[in-house]
């Protein structure tokens, strides 16, 4: 874990019902501009713009991936897309998934129906993304693209990388209330300024809880959206270390 994490980027997918780009074009709130190759935001930012044709997968697969229920007029523009909006674009901090979640806002606007994100396999109806984009606070950015996956005993994140840092990992039995712990956790990493290493104590209002004990690699192949250059930190709960000495 030495050497310097790859700049990550981050990949979103749009479905839209547009008939040509113009018609996309025409939609996008007032000072966004799109050209053959890149969405430009106000402030100059270039976003990777590339149209892709619809597949039979990937309705379900919105769905199936969806944090909360998308709207069924949003759903029903899922089920009959004709493009799928690629937005690629520079992630890595807070403020560059604050200007990439504006950029998918404006394709939302514009009739997107929804934002997929690739790095994280999860998924927003397009009112409940441009409620996040109109906070775009860490909360906001924590809930949009970091998604909880649970196999087995073990659960842990993705998408972190997007923020600019490592994901989470945790046994589900060292959870000491609810799966809201980890919510809780994923805020507290997104407000802290200081960086997260082995030893550092994550601590709220009613006292010490948890602790990183280690750092590692995510494990997924770098080349994958899904892959974390800033690894992977493994969670403790206190109470558990307090009861097993």
């Amino acid at each position: 874990m030495n050497a310097t994490p790859s700049f990550p980027q981050i990949t979103f997918r749009i479905p839209g019902s547009w008939a040509h780009p113009g018609e996309l074009q025409r939609g996008l709130p007032e000072g966004y501009r799109l050209t053959p190759e890149v969405l430009i935001l106000p402030d100059g930012t270039e976003v990777e713009f590339i149209p892709m044709p619809p597949d039979d997968q990937f309705p379900q697969i919105f769905r199936s991936s969806c944090r909360r229920p998308a709207t069924e007029e949003e759903l029903a523009i899922v089920d009959r897309y004709s493009v799928n909006v690629g937005l690629n674009g520079p992630g890595g901090s807070l403020e560059a998934a604050r200007k990439m979640m504006r950029a998918g806002a404006a394709i939302v606007q514009a009739g997107g129906a929804g934002v997929f994100i690739d790095n994280s396999l999860l998924a927003h109806g397009g009112s409940g993304w441009r409620e996040l984009a109109d906070d775009g606070g860490a909360e906001a950015l924590s809930f949009a693209f970091a998604s909880i996956v649970q196999r087995g005993e073990e659960v842990y994140t993705l998408g972190m990388h997007t923020l600019g840092f490592p994901d989470l990992l945790m046994r589900h039995a060292e959870l000491e209330d609810s799966d809201d712990d980890l919510i809780e956790i994923l805020c507290y990493i997104c407000d802290s300024e200081k960086p997260m290493t082995a030893g550092h104590v994550i601590a709220d209002e009613s006292g010490l809880r948890y602790q990183v004990i280690e750092a590692a690699s995510d494990g997924f192949d770098p080349h994958s959206p899904v892959h974390n250059p800033f690894g992977r930190l493994r969670i403790v709960s206190l109470k558990g270390l307090a009861e097993n000495n």
